[in-house]
This record gives structure tokens, sequence and C-alpha cells, in this order.
């Protein structure tokens, strides 16, 4: 089922494990065309829209407070 995805990016790769990736499924649904995997085999699928927004809310900032040390 992966054959048609086109890899993106290995988040972490430092490892064996079966780390998060990001694909493009290009023959998906538009709204389905991104999709990242996890090391549980687990995927969410969302659109080049939702992942601009993720992106640009990463870039502003958004997520800081949760990588920042207790």
């Amino acid at each position: 089922m992966n054959a048609p995805w086109r890899h993106i990016a290995t988040f972490c790769g430092q490892c064996n494990c079966g780390c998060p990736e990001l694909h493009v499924a290009d023959d998906a649904p538009a709204e389905r065309r991104i999709v990242i995997t996890d090391d549980f085999g687990q995927k969410i699928e969302m659109s080049v829209e939702q992942l601009e927004v993720l992106v640009a809310d990463i870039k502003a900032g958004v997520l800081d407070q949760l990588l920042a040390p207790a």
C-alpha cells in the first residue's frame, strides 16, 4: 500500500525503529494527499493546505512550549 507514496522526509532516522515519515500520495484525493506515518503503523492523512498551516504554526513557535525543558 505504501508503494504509490513518494517519500519526502524521515524524522529522527538515527535508529532502526521505524521513525515517523512524511510522504506524498500523488494519486490520493487532494484532501488526503499528505501522509505522515509513525512507528506504530498508524498514519495521518491531510491536504497540502493543512500541511501548510501546520508548517506555518511550527515556524511561528506554536509548538515551542512542548519542546521546552520541564
